[in-house]
């Protein structure tokens, strides 16, 4: 197949359509996911890249990868997506390319407008915050609903699909690099005749971690409990996930830092709020959607709860 041909474009989710429907090409690639700057197409054997020049690949990645955010972080606007989903960017300016995190809506319910596909990543796992979501992944048997608090860690190139949703669900989505390209998968349809739970994806094994099955378990210092998804271990220590809930306050509670061997913790708060002393001159309240982040060296303490429960990811 020749090189593809170079087409600039303002909107590549507009031009994808185009091409598609009115000139007969089908979607290969397209990166990165939340705000698509370039697209791969091919028809009898000719290719075209798309591509848009004022994407977040040029604009969105502006933070330093060894410089934590400190306290509450701003997010930013909700933006389109791959396959019409909406994207909440969580960590502005990705730490310089390091890793992204998404807020992810569906505003409509209803069959998704997705297609079977992998990414080629080196980490990403989704965690359902609202709603129901009906998924299929290669090897994993039939299609499942993702309810709140469930949990998935999706191996690198791991083929997947997004069939069904409530409206308004939602989604945390993070993934290693910030930009990764997405790849449509022609061949395989999903669900497969073979089912392989246990069948390894790049040094990774599939998780389905579901709340209703979770074990809580009380922290060290006794103010908050955890509940482990098993990812750390599927992923050969690659990232660490849990969800914490503090059970008592007694003054001040001391955070769950990440575990010496990670480099920094993400808290996206999924119920309740709390007021936190992140040590830097005053007391910042959160609430639920927030997000923060917090290093082996970070000195931040709970000063006061109200039924508060966060996802917290360590890379």
């Amino acid at each position: 197949m020749q090189e593809p041909k170079e087409i600039a474009c303002d909107n590549v989710n507009a031009a994808i359509d185009s091409w598609t429907r009115e000139n007969g090409y089908r979607l290969d690639m397209i990166v990165p996911a939340d705000s698509p700057d370039t697209a791969l197409l091919s028809h009898n054997g000719e290719q075209i890249l798309l591509r848009c020049d004022a994407g977040p690949r040029l604009s969105g990645q502006s933070g330093d990868a060894d410089v934590l955010p400190k306290g509450r972080i701003r997010s930013e606007k909700w933006i389109t997506g791959r396959a019409g989903m909406q994207y909440r960017n969580l960590i502005p300016g990705r730490l310089g390319g390091r890793l992204i995190a998404s807020h992810i809506r569906l505003a409509k319910g209803g069959e998704v407008p997705d297609y079977v596909h992998y990414h080629k990543v080196r980490f990403q796992m989704i965690f359902c915050v609202r709603g129901a979501i009906r998924v299929v992944y290669e090897d994993q048997g039939e299609p499942f609903w993702l309810r709140p608090g469930d949990c998935v860690l999706q191996p690198p190139e791991i083929r997947h699909r997004v069939l069904w949703a409530e409206a308004g669900s939602e989604v945390v989505e993070v993934g290693m690099p910030a930009v990764h390209e997405t790849w449509v998968e022609h061949e395989i349809k999903l669900p497969t005749a073979q089912v392989n739970p246990d069948r390894i994806f790049n040094g990774q094994r599939f998780v389905r971690s579901i709340a209703s099955k979770s074990v809580w378990s009380n922290a060290v210092d006794g103010g908050f409990e955890y509940a482990d998804t098993g990812i750390a271990s599927a992923t050969q220590g690659v990232a660490d996930v849990v969800v914490i809930r503090i059970n008592s306050l007694g003054g001040l509670v001391k955070l769950i830092l990440p575990p010496p061997e990670k480099s920094f913790s993400i808290f996206f708060v999924l119920r309740g709020n709390a007021e936190i002393d992140f040590n830097d001159g005053g007391i910042t309240e959160i609430f639920a959607h927030d997000c923060f982040l917090a290093d082996a060296t970070a000195n931040i303490d709970f000063v006061g709860a109200s039924e508060f429960e966060a996802l917290v990811i360590s890379i």
